[in-house]
Parts: C-alpha cells; structure tokens; sequence
C-alpha cells in the first residue's frame, strides 16, 4: 500500500470511513458504515462545476478550494476533536481525487494515519457489480412459492427465526413485490443502494448450507433484481406453500391493514392495473376501496388478478416449481406460520 493510499481490498484495516462527496451522492449510495462529512454540499459542488465550465478550471480551484477548507475545518471541529492519535480513517470522495485528497492531507498533517480510498466510490461500486456476478452461483437456493397471500415473506422470516439462511430480497427493496406493495413508513432505496445492501447479506452466507429466498418477479417495485441472482433463482429448487382461500384472504386483510388508511392511495394503486382489467372492474374495486371493504375487495383480487397471474408464471418461470414438495396450510396466524416454517426446514434437512 502507498502511504496514505488503500485499496477497497483493506476496507477491514480502517477504523472510520469518510464520504467526502455531496450529500446528494452519498444519499445515492455508500460505503456500508460511512460518515458524510461533505467537502462540497449539493449548493457548493454546483456552483464551482458552473465555474469550471463556463470560466476556468482554475477560477473554479480558487472558489471551491476556499469551501473546503471551511467545511474540513468544521468536520475536524463538530465530529473528530474526540479520536484519539492512533484512530485510522480511510477517507473517499467519487474516483479518489481532489475532494478526498484534500481532507486526507489535513488529517495527516494533524497525525492521524489517514488514506485516501483509491479509486474512490467508483471503485466499490466495481466491487459490488463484480462480486454480484458470480457470488449468486455459489449458493443452494430454496425458493418459496406460492399464491399472493400465502405467507411467503412471514415464513421467510420464521425459517430465519429457526436459524436457517434467509435471503429477504421484499426487506433489501422494502417493497411487498404486489402492485398493493409500497410501504407506508418505508421508501424503496436507489437501485445502487439495493445492490449494496444485497452484497452485504450474500457474502455473509455459507455455500455448505441452503439459502431460503422468495419467488420474485424482476422487479420488485421500482428495482430491479440483478440477473445473474434471477437466473439462479429460477434453476433452484422449489417449495410450495398452498394454503386454503379463507386463509390466505384473513392473512393479507391483517398484512395489508394499512391500506385502508389512504382510499385515495389505495384507488391510485388500483389505477395501475388499467389496460391488466376492466374499467368497470376497476371502478368497482375503488368502490369498495371507498367502503373500506377490504375483505370483499381482496377477494376479488385474489380470483381476477393474482391467482390467474401466479398460475401463469410459476411454471414458466421456475423450472423446478413442478417437482416442488407442497405444504399445505388452513392457519397463517402466527402460531400457524411458525408451525409451517419448521415443517420446511424438518422436510429440506
């Protein structure tokens, strides 16, 4: 390693990661762990790229070197008065440039052991599309399947709960996957982050152990599942969950209870689905979306949309969705979920 240089390979060495980048960028997607303290805020970075292109590079090093300045001197005041001699950050901005390297010759002259990320961000960003293409192949996956409503997420999270191998692609998106499947509380992140996030739960897992993951479509919401982990899916093993009608319906009016919150919301996810089925279909869900008639209304959704969508996919899809053990399930109250999951993975073993 040059002095005062790393590589992503020596990410382990570094006490504290630095993004030194706007926090725009930074909202984009990031070192896990990493610290903004911008060099440049949003504003900033702005107003010196105008000046770079429409005066000169070095107009545009004059105004912007006075703004770092002042931003590494408060960064140093409000956030690293406390570390003691031998603390040792690892500092990147978006290729290892200027902006890092600037803060990094400041830490240094104080005399910490500071590097700059070589590369910067653009570099982890490699590592994380690389690793992604062949980390997939290593891992047994077990697929859950089965008809919207059935349980998949609750059961991926019981089998997790009994200590098995758990890949929540719905939680990495926090999305449901459904057209109902936006979270209140939660907005989906950039696809950069998703696959971050993703990387950082695939290399914990053990290749000698089976992965349990759910039957996804591409997308989840707005991000869009890596392929090389969609075709991995989609030659693994399968399991079914088939669970009676009555069931399934009392579980999403319990999982979806939400929705009844925001009619409007509601008759707006309702409208996607313009084009899948009839005006006068649609207007009769918006109808009882207004009534708050949620039991009546998924049951509609289960007969018209999901169950003709899920008995046209899963065979096409997963091409060892026919040779699936089935588990079948009257009850998916809690009780009964975590029953169900512990009866996969006695079966799987």
């Amino acid at each position: 390693m040059k002095k005062g240089l790393a590589t992503v390979a020596q990410l382990s060495e570094f006490d504290e990661f630095i993004d030194a980048r706007s926090p725009a960028e930074f909202a984009e997607d990031r070192i896990p762990g990493a610290v903004s303290c911008p060099v440049l805020d949003n504003e900033q970075r702005a107003i010196v790229g105008t000046i770079y292109k429409q005066q000169s590079a070095f107009e545009a090093r004059r105004i912007g070197a006075a703004m770092v300045a002042e931003n590494i001197a408060r960064h140093l005041r409000e956030r690293f008065q406390d570390k003691p001699k031998n603390w040792r950050p690892l500092v990147y901005c978006w290729r290892g440039g200027q902006r890092s390297g600037s803060f990094v010759t400041w830490l240094r002259l104080i005399g910490w052991d500071a590097c700059q990320l070589e590369g910067g961000y653009k570099s982890w960003r490699h590592l994380v599309v690389d690793e992604l293409a062949v980390l997939p192949g290593r891992f047994d996956f077990r697929v859950i399947c089965g008809a919207t409503g059935s349980g998949k997420t609750r059961v991926l999270e019981a089998l997790g709960r009994l200590g098995a191998q758990v890949l929540d692609l719905e939680q990495l998106a926090a999305h449901k996957g459904s057209v109902l499947g936006a979270l209140p509380d939660r907005p989906q992140p950039t696809q950069k982050s998703f696959e971050t996030d993703l990387y950082g739960v695939l290399r914990t897992f053990d290749p000698a152990r089976p992965v349990y993951v759910e039957a996804e479509s591409r997308k989840i919401g707005r991000i869009q599942v890596p392929e090389v982990l969609m075709a991995r899916m989609r030659e693994s093993h399968c399991v079914a969950i088939e669970a009676t009608r009555e069931a399934r319906l009392d579980f999403l009016v319990r999982d979806y209870a939400y929705l009844g919150d925001d009619v409007s919301d509601l008759q707006n996810k309702i409208d996607y689905l313009q084009g899948l089925q009839s005006n006068e279909t649609l207007a009769n869900w918006k109808a009882l979306a207004a009534q708050h008639e949620l039991y009546t209304l998924f049951a509609e959704f289960i007969d018209k949309h999901y169950d003709p969508l899920y008995q046209r996919s899963q065979n096409r899809n997963f091409v060892r969705f026919p040779q699936a053990p089935i588990f079948a399930s009257s009850n998916l109250s809690d009780a009964g979920i975590a029953e169900l999951a512990d009866c996969i993975l006695r079966e799987q073993q």
